[in-house]
């Protein structure tokens, strides 16, 4: 399973990486995970707020650190 990470790489950007990694763990998937700090590809994406994540290049969070259990919920749903 593929995840992206949209932002500047700032702690929320990578707290938000880690609670998606945490996710996956929990559910015995194996993902990998993408970090887009480009600022035209992150608006070529539509996204207009950082950090944001995206599972198989649907974007699901943005302008938010998601917590672990959310994330979850989301690729359960994927």
């Amino acid at each position: 399973m593929k995840l992206k990470i949209y932002g500047s790489g700032c702690k929320k950007c990578q707290q938000l990486t880690d609670n998606a990694q945490e996710a996956a763990n929990a559910l015995g998937l194996t993902v990998d995970i993408e970090k887009i700090t480009d600022v035209n590809a992150i608006i070529d994406e539509g996204i207009m707020r950082t950090p944001a994540l995206s599972i198989e290049d649907d974007i699901v969070i943005e302008g938010k650190v998601a917590s672990a259990e959310d994330i979850q919920k989301l690729l359960k749903a994927s």
